[in-house]
């Protein structure tokens, strides 16, 4: 063969795999902005792992509407200037479909106001301030994991049985969060009679909680609920136990509170918390027994809620612009109203009117190391009143 004839074959093979290259589907991007530095980190591993794996299997089966799912990650530290700076690259030089990740509830309130303005759409799988799907209802932010009012009435409702009439007093992150979720739970104790001695909020990756124990001695509670999560958590609960405190009180909290992710650095200090949560591993369904099986595969790790409401995320979000027929913003929201959708945890629905997603909610307790089902509410009971009035 002459150095022509080779030279035309090699540039008509690059021109039909250029042409085969030109036909392949653009991706459909979706923007990650979550902690993956900081305190909690361990959430925003979570949230990671639950999108990649969900992202995996969607693209193993053809994509959303025949088109790849490509993820980009950026830092957002727990920190909501940060993550409107992060969120701002995302819309304006990725150029992402759609946005989630946000896991500090100041965070999620600045990138709706961001989503609003970049006529694109987001979604947490982690914030539980009420106010996110409540009086600061955004029209581009969807929530598919319980809020706060859900965790806490099933909560509540349970040590109502387990000790009446407790003596409750509250430690909670002095941000949105914290004082949300704080503000929730004694809502929802104080109607069912139990009895507020007393609250604290300390900062955000606070390294000394036994400041505030004198003040929690001299309330003299039964139970301390304390919001607190990521690496604040280890601190709280084993400068607890070191102080002899958790031998007189039994501790609940937020969902966020104890987790697979830090559980095991917590230790014994973990033993008899209780939470209400959207997700459990020991949720007894087929479709909840693939999932973990999976992801014990890909992460040698059990899901946690951040995890399980993350995967469940991206295929929500397949079924909305599969629905719409694209990812306009605006077909894409209206698709993702009052869409149900199966999960590991269940059945779920984005309630139309706040963007809210109703779920069952379960009460779980520690009990040598493991998350044991000790009660359960049912969706349409936990919900609570949609008070969205902006859109």
């Amino acid at each position: 063969m002459s150095y022509k004839a080779a030279l035309l074959g090699a540039l008509a093979a690059t021109a039909l795999s250029g042409g085969a290259l030109a036909q392949q589907p653009a991706p459909i991007k979706v923007g990650v902005v979550t902690p993956l530095s900081g305190t909690y980190t361990p959430i925003g591993q979570q949230v990671r792992w639950g999108l990649e794996l969900a992202a995996k299997e969607i693209n193993a089966a053809g994509g959303i509407a025949g088109r790849p799912v490509a993820l980009v990650f950026e830092d957002e530290e727990a920190n909501p200037s940060v993550a409107v700076q992060k969120a701002e690259k995302l819309f304006q030089v990725e150029n992402v479909d759609f946005l989630t990740g946000t896991v500090n509830s100041g965070s999620t309130l600045a990138v709706a106001q961001l989503a609003e303005r970049n006529k694109k759409l987001a979604a947490t799988t982690v914030s539980f301030a009420d106010s996110i799907t409540a009086d600061k209802c955004s029209p581009n932010m969807f929530r598919v994991n319980a809020r706060a009012g859900q965790q806490s009435l099933a909560l509540a409702a349970w040590l109502a049985k387990d000790k009446p009439k407790a003596k409750v007093f509250y430690l909670g992150p002095d941000y949105e969060m914290g004082r949300s979720t704080v503000a929730a739970f004694k809502a929802s104790a104080e109607q069912t009679g139990a009895q507020t001695t007393g609250e604290v909020f300390a900062p955000l990756d606070s390294k000394d909680y036994t400041q505030y124990f004198g003040q929690i001695r001299a309330a003299r509670p039964q139970v301390i609920y304390t919001s607190v999560a990521g690496n604040d958590t280890v601190r709280l609960l084993t400068q607890l136990q070191d102080f002899g405190l958790l031998g007189t009180v039994s501790v609940v909290g937020a969902s966020g509170t104890v987790t697979s992710q830090n559980i095991s650095a917590i230790g014994g200090a973990a033993e008899g918390f209780a939470t209400g949560v959207g997700y459990s591993p020991q949720i007894d369904s087929p479709e909840n027994k693939t999932f973990v099986a999976a992801f014990r595969g890909a992460y040698k790790a059990d899901p946690d809620l951040y995890g399980a409401d993350s995967y469940g995320l991206l295929f929500a979000y397949k079924a909305a612009v599969e629905k719409a027929g694209g990812t306009d913003t605006d077909k894409v929201r209206a698709a993702l109203e009052g869409l149900t959708w199966n999960t590991p945890q269940g059945e779920k629905t984005i309630r139309a009117g706040d963007h809210q997603a109703m779920q069952p909610m379960y009460v779980v307790r520690i009990d040598k190391g493991k998350f044991d089902i000790v009660d359960k509410v049912a969706a349409d009971a936990a919900i609570g009143p949609d008070t969205c009035t902006r859109f």
